[in-house]
């Protein structure tokens, strides 16, 4: 699987990106999620006591001294006890050094859909700072729905293969009418595979699944890193139980209070500043792909690029092709992270000279599609979270046509592909229980919330907005490239988030990071 800093879909990127985009969705208040107050004061029902008060039986696993339990969940919180449980998977690291512990730090890398387990073992566990390492126990738990805790299946990979070649652009009736049908089989996948679940994997669902895990950890408080839609994970279980919160890092944050519309339409702007900084540094290369004029011309040249492929795509030395669909989000894979800028610029002048294979690699990556052909469950615990998170961006492609000349505003390039995106929910088989509202988490320890001026998939706007509504928070602003900014070489994020986990104490309001 490929493990990257944060697991990358949000909200956007949807048909061929099924889901994509990373985002979520605005907090879900469904009749299994009863408010903040009502959950973080009272005592644990009778009924939930079992889950809470469970032992972990933690085995060996995953090497470098990393231990593996399962943990158990009620399907339905609101019919707890009536054997329909879920078997979630857990993994932890103890602390390495020798002074007084501070509990357990449970992270999570976003998605929705990335795997929580997989991110600490490939990364956290080992890369986070030393003195962090050295105090908490490192805990991940993978939320309900994604990789190894009961996770939704929609498609083979020989289907998901052609639904990923899906015409994202469709130019009339017909190509619109493939598109639809694209998405209804897709829903219709999950519903077959993973009709058990789907309604069910909510946000709220898993912030409440935390807590549980909370409490069968033995710690008092929840202390959490949350990356990307990791941090509308993490700020939900601070609106839910305000006054079980420890020290809180929401990385690379989202706005809650924002509809599906807003949200897509928001990503689409924040990938078309980063394909600015990108075309930027291109232009004064030689040889860029992309021509050494201006950014405009950079961005024309894609365009066009891409409209060749709508009609006559690239090979790739394999059975698929590179057209359009692939390798839009072959280029947007690259925009999360300028140390793929270069790799970014040589499948481009490879694809432009009719060898698609470098861009092709690039969007396997971002669908977490394996060497063998095979397929994650990110591209389908995405959607299943998304689409039941809030209700849908769209729910006609003639309300995404007449919303296309806004989407081309917030970008001439990728605006009609994510629009298009955005109506993967319309056909959903599960309604949605959630709607998007602002949180506040009142009474909160003091949380951290982390916004990067240059973020493609979370626009810095979201954190300062997130910022604004939790009543506790600081907001510490990176000025920089990139999706998320703890733990990647800022010296001065990672010692103010480091001392803030390591002591309680914030950052000072309005800190800025170069």
């Amino acid at each position: 699987m490929h493990t990257r800093h944060s697991s990358r879909p949000l909200r956007t990127l949807g048909a061929a990106l099924t889901a994509a985009a990373l985002l979520s969705s605005g907090c879900s208040a469904d009749a299994s999620a009863p408010r903040a107050a009502s959950l973080s004061k009272k005592a644990v029902p009778a009924a939930l006591k079992p889950y809470y008060e469970q032992t972990l039986s933690w085995r060996p696993c995953g090497g470098a001294d990393f231990e593996c339990a399962t943990l158990r969940a009620p399907l339905d919180y609101a019919r707890p006890g009536t054997g329909r449980d879920l078997r979630l998977a857990v993994s932890r690291k103890k602390a390495t050094g020798t002074g007084r512990r501070l509990g357990s730090l449970l992270v999570n890398p976003g998605g929705p859909g990335g795997s929580a387990v997989g991110y600490l073992q490939s990364f956290a566990a080992i890369g986070y700072p030393a003195r962090v390492r050295a105090r908490y126990d490192m805990v991940a738990m993978d939320p309900r729905g994604v990789a190894e805790s009961e996770p939704v299946t929609c498609l083979s990979d020989k289907q998901m293969d052609t639904f990923t070649q899906t015409d994202q652009t469709p130019d009339g009736r017909g190509e619109t009418d493939r598109l639809v049908a694209a998405y209804k089989k897709f829903a219709h996948g999950c519903a077959t595979r993973s009709g058990r679940i789907l309604g069910h994997v909510s946000t709220v669902e898993a912030a409440r699944d935390m807590d549980v895990l909370r409490a069968a950890l033995g710690d008092r408080k929840l202390n959490y890193v949350g990356a990307s839609y990791g941090t509308f994970l993490g700020a939900t279980y601070a609106d839910l139980y305000p006054h079980r919160v420890g020290r809180l890092v929401l990385d690379g944050a989202l706005d809650p209070a924002l509809s599906s519309r807003r949200i897509n339409r928001d990503q689409t702007a924040g990938f078309e500043t980063a394909f600015t900084a990108f075309a930027k540094d291109c232009v004064r290369r030689t040889g860029c792909p992309l021509g050494t004029g201006s950014v405009a011309a950079a961005r024309d040249r894609l365009g066009a690029f891409f409209a060749r492929l709508d009609s006559h795509p690239a090979r790739t030395g394999e059975s698929r092709a590179l057209g359009e669909p692939l390798a839009t989000i072959g280029v947007i894979s690259a925009m999360y992270d300028e140390t793929a800028w270069s790799q970014l610029r040589t499948a481009l002048r490879s694809a432009m000279g009719g060898h698609g294979g470098g861009l092709l690699n690039l969007a396997d990556l971002y669908y977490e599609r394996d060497t063998d052909g095979s397929y994650a469950n990110l591209m389908y615990a995405n959607p299943a979270v998304n689409c039941l998170d809030l209700p849908p961006a769209f729910r006609t492609p003639a309300e995404v046509r007449k919303s296309i000349p806004d989407f081309q505003k917030a970008s001439p390039v990728f605006g009609k592909a994510l629009a298009w995106a955005a109506l993967n929910c319309a056909y959903w088989p599960v309604r949605p229980t959630g709607a998007a509202h602002a949180l506040h988490a009142r009474g909160a320890a003091p949380i951290v919330v982390v916004g990067t001026t240059r973020d493609p998939a979370t626009p810095y706007p979201w954190a300062r907005a997130l910022a604004t509504q939790l009543s506790s928070a600081t907001l510490l602003t990176y000025d920089g490239d990139g999706h998320t900014a703890y733990g990647r070489g800022s010296s001065c994020i990672d010692s103010a988030i480091n001392t803030y986990l390591l002591t309680g104490r914030p950052p000072a309001p309005h800190t800025r990071c170069h």
